[in-house]
């Protein structure tokens, strides 16, 4: 397996990762490594209907951080696979992962024959 080629593709994807969630949130400095949504607008708009805008525009940023930190969270839990050395290991069967699999999708956790 080349291990070494999916931890770049993994440190790649992260780092997109990151910029993605920084555009719609920010690090919640209260929760070590946790993220928290942030509105599009500044939340001072004093009309009632931009008002409604700033509270849809928080929870539309709130859905999409959530899937962003999904993701995020399985590379680094593949990253911690590949420091462990079970990188690559299904962890339904204990078979090997398939590499176009892991091609496809670096962070996966099963075979093909355990989705």
């Amino acid at each position: 397996m080349r291990t070494e080629h999916f931890r770049k593709k993994l440190e790649a994807e992260k780092v997109k990762l990151e910029t993605e969630m920084g555009s719609v949130g920010r690090r919640n400095l209260s929760v070590p490594g946790d993220w928290e949504a942030i509105p599009t607008e500044t939340g001072t708009e004093a009309d009632l209907a931009d008002q409604a805008d700033v509270v849809m525009s928080r929870e539309t940023n709130t859905a999409i951080l959530a899937d962003l930190e999904a993701r995020y969270d399985s590379i680094f839990s593949a990253l911690s696979r590949i420091e462990k050395k079970t990188y690559g290991k299904c962890e339904v069967c204990g078979e090997k992962i398939e590499e176009e699999r892991l091609e496809a999708d670096p962070a996966a956790t099963t075979c093909k024959k355990d989705l």
